[in-house]
């Protein structure tokens, strides 16, 4: 059967068009290369092509509504640092589920943040960029610990970035090996992995074979460099621990996205899964 046209899809990494690129700044004022503080609008676009850009801002809504019509998108997971996806989850509740964003840094006043937003808003999960964090914040760094209590206590999971960054930072706070001992103390925890967990893809399936709640999503990834670990991973005994997920507007068309995805050699049982159920289980929303 291959892709399966009219499956609905859930997408765990989706946003909305914004003027200009000072989202950005909070990665800039780490990075020390010229190209990147003043020459790159997106702070990985070198490893980008056909970047979205210049797309209508003046309904952001109803930008990303009508992107994701075209391509079969149920549901998107959205961060909600901005007044527009803020906005967004409250007037469209059945297409826009809240994400926090948070800031270790910031300590309690970052767990009372996700409670909040767990109440206003009933976001679903948490979002963690260690790499991005200013200073920088390792996965298994006990500042971390307040947020995977918390979200095991509210019961939602925490999606964290992993791998090498895409924008030019130091590594080694997202190293995947740490994310074992992450697991080892929270063993109730559900952690989504984000961005690739590259060059340690192989470890990354190793601990997922280990650790029950540990799931790996495919953001900022064009579907054509889906790491063949990961895509054997779902088609044998992982099934259930592969998410899909966008990176639209952030890199990502979504025309690239959907124009690549039927040559990934998935199972046609593990379709429905990665595109949708998984997903809905991860964040509690299973009927």
């Amino acid at each position: 059967m291959g892709f399966p046209v009219g499956q609905p899809v859930f997408d765990t990494m989706i946003g909305f068009p914004q003027p200009g690129d000072a989202q950005y700044d909070f990665i800039r004022r780490q990075t020390k290369d010229r190209e990147s503080r003043e020459q790159m609008r997106f702070p990985a676009e070198y490893m980008f092509k056909d970047v979205p850009r210049d797309l209508p801002d003046d309904d952001p809504i109803a930008v990303t509504l009508a992107e994701m019509d075209r391509h079969g998108i149920a549901q998107g997971l959205v961060g909600l640092g901005t007044e527009t996806a803020r906005r967004a989850v409250g007037l469209h509740p059945e297409r826009f589920v809240g994400c926090s964003s948070l800031d270790p840094n910031q300590g309690m006043d970052a767990v009372r943040q996700l409670v909040a937003e767990h109440e206003k808003f009933g976001s679903r999960a948490a979002s963690l960029f260690p790499a991005g964090a200013f200073p920088q914040v390792p996965i298994n760094d006990k500042k971390m610990y307040p947020i995977y209590a918390k979200c095991v206590e509210l019961g939602i999971p925490v999606f964290v970035c992993a791998g090498v960054p895409g924008p030019r930072l130091p590594m080694a706070a997202q190293h995947v090996e740490l994310i074992d001992e992450v697991m080892y103390d929270f063993p109730e925890l559900v952690l989504v992995t984000r961005h690739g967990c590259e060059p340690w893809t192989e470890l990354a399936v190793k601990l997922m074979l280990k650790w029950p709640g540990l799931h790996y999503s495919t953001s900022a990834f064009a579907p054509r460099h889906y790491p063949r670990a990961i895509v054997d991973y779902a088609n044998t005994r992982g099934a259930d621990k592969i998410i899909y997920a966008g990176y639209f507007p952030m890199g990502l068309s979504l025309d690239r996205i959907f124009g690549d995805l039927p040559q990934v050699p998935f199972k046609d049982e593990v379709w429905p899964r990665f595109l949708y159920g998984n997903a809905r289980r991860v964040l509690g929303l299973a009927d």
